[in-house]
């Protein structure tokens, strides 16, 4: 028998898989440094090209036969004196020492010899000559790139598995020739400099370079909005325009550019806050669209605050007036780019109020509502007003609220009133004032562990821990503000306005700003803290005594005070006994020639002194008004008769014994004295409402409705009740609905009179009545009435709307 032969063992699987393993990590790494060196190599080449092209442009060649030959020095003898003894030398050996020390070196070699020993080393050789003698770079083919795959087990073995892939080449290569091509470009066409251009070529050229800028804003705004998540650098490009520095459209590319980055920002914010990441968060594995997203979104919000920085140097180069380096932008040009500046920033405060540094926008702009420059102020005045107006829970309005109370403390109270005004448009109607009384009231005690176990069955436990599970996740889901959050920012915000106004009243009292603190006083007094009223009211009494207040402070302050008394002050047994003297007194002092507010604030002051109060005031006291009402309806414009009359309906249905001035018998003793300013004791029962007759007599048809009404008892049925239209509105509508806009009367069509279509309406007054008015108008304002020709009448006396 034959021996058996050994046969070599084949490789297990698993000691394959090494072995391929390891060549491959080898061959990767052979093939990147090869990536690497060929990249290299290819980069200096280039380079070298470049410095060729560049030398070739700017240096002409020089020809070979122009260069001087270099004279010896030395002359023969002196060479033959210093050289050594020749004599022992053989002729052969003498010619080969020759020739060696001419290769040698510049000290050593023959001088005598006119021919350069390293010619191609000499600056004076042409530098074609040098591209030329350049080896060329030959287009290889590119190479292949193996992968190893899986290898296959068969009868015969392990066969291994593998695949070519061509080489990726890097894009640098693109970028060097892009490059290249440019600075061809920009040497072949060198631009004509500005100052030798005409009028014609310089408007031309703007034109042009600012059509350019436009078209380059507007593509990538588009490519931004068209593709968000992966347009980031695009935004980043569109935010470095701002620094544009061509002196003929900078200014005009920069307000265009503000404007679209604000247009675009209002478009990419989301509606929530973009909160940064935990060092978990970061380390965590998330989802590639996950990842995505968090990226987008820190590459937005840093964008976005790149801009707002940007915005604010903007206003701050405004107002110090600084000149740049370049000079790009003149001092008389920042006016206008702080200007768009400002009106973004108010845009994005007003859109973004949810968005990231709303806080540091606000106080950007709240300051320069008290700005010297008019156009500026009027634009952040209407911005926090439309805030104030659109915030529904409360954050933005207590930023703004405490920047407006600091900006006024800083000035020392030396603002404009405006400042103060935009506090009126607050949309605050409940705070938390009976807190304490909620401290102190039981609260519902929550079940304990031992008091479920103890009162509720296992399956009663489980579905209450469902519930609760439940109410919180819905809670969660819903994201609403809780109504006590609400109230809490509401409470802190007005606390802060409060103080703000009692700081001007204690320490600037004949500021100009005391008309604004007692007009707000006035609308948020129903919700100041009961322990403030005795204080208040003490500051309002010393202000009207001290007569140092107009008329329309005096009414806000008698406003203020009953608004105090009417809410929360409805437990206190307090007798504003001097307001309403004082009111009483001052109503003769209404403006009675022109259209004023004063009227509508007296008439708010009566219903909250006399209607809302009906009983805390005396007969005497009501009698009193009703008589002094009347005659001021007299003097005053249509409008304003309108509401003093309507506001003496409502105190004769309130007030049901007050019909006795409808009767010519006088009750008690003594006679009215009208000139007496305490309503209480000017007997006023013994005198009766004669100035009702006249008003039946009056121009203004709904002005004689109402005294005709009056003059029947005020009744509301019946043939002498009022129409639905005027009963079912209060004094103050009816006065906004009848009021004269310019000087121009044409008063509304009352009910009983039928509409006609395409003619205009007019009424005959009587001549004297006519000819009083106009005398007493031009007296008192220097206006004339202006009116339409006449009616026809009827033989009862009555127009006659038929011939019309």
């Amino acid at each position: 028998m034959k021996p058996r032969r050994h046969r070599k063992q084949a490789p297990s699987f698993r000691k394959l898989l090494k072995t391929s393993k390891l060549k491959l990590e080898n061959k990767l790494k052979n093939k990147q440094f090869k990536q690497e060196s060929s990249a290299k190599k290819y980069r200096k080449e280039q380079k070298k090209l470049r410095e060729a092209v560049r030398d070739v442009s700017s240096k002409r060649p020089i020809p070979l036969d122009n260069v001087k030959k270099k004279q010896p020095a030395i002359e023969e003898n002196e060479l033959d004196e210093e050289s050594l003894p020749l004599d022992m030398i053989d002729e052969d050996d003498l010619q080969l020492m020759r020739e060696m020390a001419q290769r040698a070196s510049f000290l050593t070699r023959d001088l005598s010899s006119s021919q350069p020993v390293h010619a191609t080393k000499r600056k004076q050789d042409s530098v074609i000559e040098k591209y030329e003698k350049m080896p060329r770079r030959m287009k290889s083919e590119p190479e292949k790139e193996v992968i190893h795959l899986l290898p296959i087990k068969d009868k015969r073995g392990i066969i291994p598995q593998s695949m070519e892939k061509p080489v990726v080449h890097c894009e640098e290569e693109e970028e060097n020739q892009e490059e290249l091509m440019e600075m061809q470009e920009n040497e072949d066409v060198p631009e004509e400099p500005l100052h030798l251009m005409s009028t014609e070529e310089l408007i031309q050229h703007r034109k042009e370079k600012l059509e350019e800028k436009k078209v380059h804003i507007a593509t990538l705004g588009s490519a931004i909005l068209a593709d968000p998540e992966n347009s980031i650098k695009k935004l980043k490009e569109l935010r470095a325009m701002l620094m544009e520095q061509d002196s003929t459209v900078a200014v005009t590319v920069r307000k265009l550019v503000l404007i679209s980055l604000m247009e675009i920002f209002k478009d990419l914010a989301p509606s929530y806050k973009i909160r940064p990441l935990t060092e978990e968060e970061k380390t965590a594995r998330v989802k590639k669209e996950t990842q995505r997203l968090r990226e987008f979104e820190e590459g937005l919000v840093s964008q976005y605050k790149f801009y707002l920085e940007n915005l604010e140097q903007t206003i701050k180069d405004w107002k110090q007036m600084k000149t740049k380096k370049s000079e790009v932008v003149s001092l008389k040009a920042y006016k206008g780019l702080a200007e768009v500046a400002v009106m973004c920033l108010c845009e994005l405060m007003i859109s973004l109020s949810h968005f990231n540094f709303h806080n540091n926008i606000i106080v950007l702009v709240v300051p320069l509502v008290d700005d010297k420059c008019k156009k500026i102020a009027d634009l952040c005045t209407e911005a926090v007003k439309k805030l104030f107006r659109q915030d529904k829970l409360g954050q933005a309005s207590l930023a703004a609220v405490k920047v407006i109370s600091g900006l006024v403390k800083s000035k020392n109270y030396d603002v404009r009133p405006e400042v103060l005004n935009i506090l009126l448009h607050l949309r605050i109607k409940e705070v938390q004032l009976n807190k304490d009384a909620e401290d102190l009231a039981p609260k519902q005690k929550l079940m304990s562990y031992k008091d479920k176990r103890k009162n509720l069955s296992r399956m009663q436990r489980k579905w209450r821990k469902t519930e609760e599970k439940l109410e919180r996740e819905l809670l969660e889901a819903e994201a609403s503000e809780s109504k006590e959050k609400k109230l809490k920012l509401h409470t802190e915000t007005l606390n802060i306005v409060f103080l703000t106004y009692f700081r001007i009243l204690k320490r600037a009292q004949k500021s100009v700003l005391l008309p604004a603190v007692l007009e707000g006083l006035a609308k948020f007094a129903h919700l100041i803290n009961v322990e403030f009223f005795d204080d208040l009211l003490v500051v309002l009494h010393k202000l009207i005594d001290s007569g140092d207040l107009s008329y329309r402070e005096s009414l806000h302050c008698v406003q203020t005070a009953f608004n105090v008394l009417s809410g929360q002050g409805d437990v206190l047994n307090i007798d504003p006994l001097k307001f309403y003297s004082h009111l009483y007194k001052t109503l003769f002092g209404l403006h009675a020639g022109s259209t004023n507010d004063d009227t509508l604030i007296a008439l708010q002051c009566l219903e909250l002194m006399l209607t809302k109060r009906r009983k805390q005031v005396s007969l005497q006291r009501a009698l009193a008004f009703i008589k002094r009402l009347s005659s001021l309806a007299l003097h005053v414009l249509p409008n304003s008769s309108i509401g003093i009359l309507s506001t003496n309906r409502g105190l004769l249905q309130t007030f049901s014994k007050t019909d006795i001035l409808l009767d010519n018998e006088s009750q008690g003793s003594g006679l009215y004295l009208p000139e007496l300013d305490e309503p209480e004791y000017c007997n006023v029962q013994n005198t009766a409402l004669w100035e009702l007759h006249c008003l039946q007599r009056h121009f203004h048809p709904v002005v004689r409705i109402f005294a005709a009404h009056l003059c029947a008892g005020a009744p509301s049925d019946g043939s002498a009740a009022l129409g639905q239209s005027y009963s079912r509105r209060s004094a103050t509508e009816l006065f906004n609905d009848y009021s004269i806009n310019g000087m121009t009367f044409n008063p509304p069509v009352p009910e009983s009179v039928p509409k006609i279509k395409g003619k205009s309406r007019t009424y005959e007054l009587n001549k004297d009545l006519q000819e009083l008015i106009e005398t007493h108008l031009s007296k008192a304002s220097s206006v004339q009435l202006n009116y339409v020709p006449v009616v026809k009448k009827k033989k009862n006396g009555a127009p006659d709307w038929s011939e019309m």
